[in-house]
């Protein structure tokens, strides 16, 4: 029989010393492996309700998709706010949290994109809509001078050519940044392209972002009469060139009939517009109907806060989104 080892004395110390180590070890690893374990856990969590609040964000546009469809099907010819169904919260029934959606019209905003017009990838610069966009920007008190450069170089970098306009900007210009870069050459995807814009300011941007927006098509401006409201009836005065006041705009919207104009016709046959001498083309630009809106939606779900915005085009039936966005728009 083998005997048992008895360590000397003077290494007892290192044995305990050894299996303290490999306690403290152990312990690390333990500790390590639950922090992980708990780490996985509350991602699986956050994960889990972040897809419900996505699916529940789908399913508040699904619901005003079809609210559009019903009133763009009940009225052909005209669009209007009965109801008051346009910019305000409304509330959409969801299990064990909130959740809203806003629509707005999303005609009765400035397109950046009417700064040129074409189709097929091929824009020139629209000198109606650059007028009507330095307009709209000295109405909102940004000097004349900068406004004209603006636009300019907002339709430079929409248009497909290489020459700039006298106060625009193309390559050239961008290329000598610190930051470089180059004209896109193409429509805006949204907004927040602008700030790239040679002359644009925070400032100015900051001012004129509750009015502009980026629908995908290369075409003036179409206000809807029906549903622009009054407290927006700068982009109307804009439009007109100045033909109009703000507060003049301001007046003629707030005296609208409860069910709408009928018809652009009866809009222009309004005394307030009598003298004003609007020409047809621009008489084209505002109507009672509209094929753009835009989607925004709160979603409060266990402990996600959720924000969605989205564009539909309702030109033809049924409605269909065309972009949606995660997060705060540009």
């Amino acid at each position: 029989m083998a005997e048992r080892f008895i360590p000397p004395p003077s290494e007892r110390g290192a044995a305990l010393l050894t299996v303290l180590l490999l306690v403290a070890v152990m312990a690390v690893i333990t500790a390590t492996a639950l922090d992980r374990l708990r780490l996985s856990t509350r991602l699986a969590v956050n994960g889990a309700a972040m897809a419900q609040a996505r699916a529940y964000s789908l399913a508040a546009e699904g619901i005003a998709t079809a609210r559009i469809e019903d009133l763009l099907q009940r009225d052909a010819a005209q669009l209007n706010n009965d109801g008051n169904w346009l910019d305000r919260e409304i509330p959409v029934p969801v299990d064990r949290g909130q959740a809203t959606v806003r629509l707005s019209d999303g005609q009765n905003c400035f397109n950046l994109n009417s700064l040129v017009s074409g189709k097929d990838g091929q824009f020139g610069t629209s000198p109606v809509g650059m007028r009507q966009f330095s307009k709209l920007m000295e109405l909102l008190g940004i000097a004349s001078n900068d406004a004209i450069i603006i636009s300019e170089s907002t339709a430079d970098w929409l248009d497909t050519d290489t020459n700039a306009l006298p106060s625009g900007a193309e390559d050239g210009f961008y290329s000598s940044l610190t930051e470089p870069h180059l004209a896109a050459n193409r429509l805006f995807v949204d907004r927040g392209e602008l700030k790239a814009v040679r002359g644009m300011k925070p400032a100015y941007y900051a001012r004129l972002r509750p009015w502009i927006c980026a629908l995908p098509v290369a075409e003036p401006v179409k206000l809807n009469a029906n549903t622009l409201a009054p407290d927006r009836a700068i982009l109307l005065a804009a439009l007109l060139d100045g033909k109009i006041s703000p507060a003049q705009a301001k007046a003629l919207l707030a005296i609208r009939p409860a069910g709408g104009y009928g018809s652009a016709i009866k809009f222009w046959a309004m005394p307030q517009l009598a003298g004003a001498d609007i020409p047809a083309d621009i008489q084209g630009q505002v109507g009672v109907t509209s094929n753009w809106f835009f989607l925004q939606s709160r979603v409060s779900a266990e402990t996600i806060e959720l924000e969605s915005h989205a564009l539909l085009q309702a030109t033809d039936m049924p409605a269909r989104i065309l972009w949606r966005s995660w997060g705060e728009a540009g």
